[in-house]
């Protein structure tokens, strides 16, 4: 199976992980908010998968370009 790494597109917080693991997904769902500046910020998933694992928490400070989580095909 190929993993798929979900990476943060702004620096911020998580918000809220609206998704959980084993969770399977489509291209264009969202997998969690990031709050950044005031802003809810949607992170959508790129590819269809399955939720492998998060690398982070709810209220867990992230920079631009960190992995949030790890999706399989």
């Amino acid at each position: 199976m190929a993993a798929i790494q979900v990476k943060a597109d702004v620096a911020g917080s998580v918000w809220q992980i609206t998704t959980k693991v084993g969770q399977k997904i489509e291209a264009g769902e969202t997998i969690m908010i990031i709050e950044s500046m005031k802003m809810e910020i949607p992170v959508i998933a790129e590819q269809d998968g399955t939720i492998d694992k998060f690398m982070v928490d709810e209220k867990t400070a992230i920079s631009e370009g960190q992995v949030l989580a790890v999706l399989t095909r």
